[in-house]
């Protein structure tokens, strides 16, 4: 008598195993958020809720989530003041600076040195089993679910100003910025932590491209050029690379490449929307903060449970203890990291934090390089050097540019 069929679930575990399958996996479960959340607002919408909405809590929360409040420019304009009175008041504070330097690089070069660890070594237990984890998708969730708390708490417990956004419309940089962390997660099983660090500082170019894209921006000619330099810096990089001479193979290489030009052109697009955002809402850094991350939350618990690997991932944790502290240590990391980064913008603007993260890069590979020991040859160096060469180049044209348009500005003003 035959058997009767048995599904194969060895071909399905070698499928969802692979990158590409684990990607697209994830993305069908993201859909079941995104197409009846698509469905839901064009329903209101075309519905006039909002000439019928009452007074009620789930009123309140479809207007909130659809439609989001008119505008307050007082309040905007009281925020705005405060904000630009701070920075003036602290700018010349080396103690403020310093804390800024110190807590960015605390924080993310041990997020680094963390992240290249969970997804690249093993764990051994006091029994000694050894076990290898590789959700990506877990050390996502578990990132943004502490980095929404503070930011919720943050919010709970100082003034804000008012907050005029549809929520629906953190959705869409949420989902890109959860891709690009996956892909940043994802591509150290297939590149060494070093490549992809330079990889995030050419993130430049598809920026720009973005930019042009969606805000239909303008740049300058030295953008252009640093832009170049930093591409010839990367190839040097990794033509010079020993580890890519003598990997696993041209499949891994590949790999490695599609998914770190997926994380910059996902992180790109973060950027950029996050931009248009703030532009037209005037909403505050914690509030973007809290909104990006609400939905994170949202599509990355989702996935993990329709996929039954939240429970997997929980238990990997318990089975090893060392596994937990490093995830509880590479969220808080993470978390206190975003606090640091909108803080030093507030405080000294963008240019200084440019250049801090700019030398966090720079560190993060030495550190790489002397913890789990890459090899990296002459032609690498020079072409590390050379990007960061650009980096700066690029930081001190636009601060230059800058100046240059502040002159011409006062010089108007004082003939008028």
């Amino acid at each position: 008598m035959a058997e009767s069929p048995v599904p194969d679930t060895d071909l399905w575990n070698d499928f969802t195993s692979s990158w590409i399958g684990s990607l697209s996996v994830n993305l069908l479960c993201y859909s079941t958020v995104f197409i009846p959340g698509y469905f839901l607002i064009k329903y209101f919408k075309n519905s006039n809720f909002l000439d019928r909405a009452g007074s009620s809590i789930v009123s309140r929360s479809v207007v909130a989530c659809v439609y989001g409040h008119g505008y307050d420019k007082i309040a905007a304009e009281e925020g705005s003041t405060t904000k630009s009175a701070t920075s003036k008041s602290s700018s010349n504070n080396f103690l403020q600076l310093v804390f800024c330097f110190v807590g960015l690089q605390i924080s993310y070069l041990t997020w680094g040195v963390l992240q290249e660890k969970i997804m690249t070594k093993e764990y051994q237990n006091s029994e000694g089993s050894i076990g290898h984890f590789k959700d990506s998708q877990f050390l996502v969730f578990i990132n943004r679910i502490l980095a929404f708390v503070l930011a919720a708490l943050y919010l709970a417990l100082t003034r804000q100003p008012r907050h005029t956004a549809p929520i629906y419309k953190y959705s869409y940089c949420s989902f890109s910025n959860i891709m690009s962390s996956w892909c940043q997660y994802e591509a150290l099983k297939y590149v060494s932590f070093p490549t992809q660090v330079l990889a995030k500082a050419s993130k430049i170019i598809p920026t720009m491209i973005m930019g042009k894209i969606v805000s239909k921006k303008k740049y300058e000619y030295f953008e252009y050029v640093t832009a170049v330099f930093i591409s010839i810096g990367m190839t040097m990089f990794l033509l010079g690379s020993t580890e890519a001479k003598s990997g696993t193979g041209n499949t891994t290489t590949v790999s490695g490449v599609i998914i770190l030009a997926g994380y910059m052109t996902f992180d790109a697009f973060t950027s950029n929307w996050q931009g248009e955002l703030f532009s037209q809402h005037k909403m505050s850094s914690v509030q973007m903060m809290c909104g990006v991350n609400l939905f994170s939350c949202l599509f990355t618990i989702t996935s993990l449970m329709q996929q039954r690997s939240l429970g997997a991932s929980l238990g990997f944790m318990m089975t090893y203890p060392t596994f937990f502290w490093d995830c509880l240590i590479l969220s808080i990391c993470s978390a206190t990291g975003q606090l640091f980064i909108y803080h030093t913008i507030a405080v000294f603007g963008p240019v200084v934090f440019i250049i801090i993260m700019t030398i966090r890069q720079g560190l993060a590979i030495l550190l790489s390089c002397i913890l789990y020991s890459h090899p990296v040859t002459i032609v690498g160096v020079l072409g590390i050097l050379l990007v960061f060469a650009a980096l700066f180049l690029r930081v001190y044209c636009n601060h230059r540019l800058k100046q240059l348009q502040q002159r011409r500005a006062t010089g108007d003003t004082a003939k008028v």
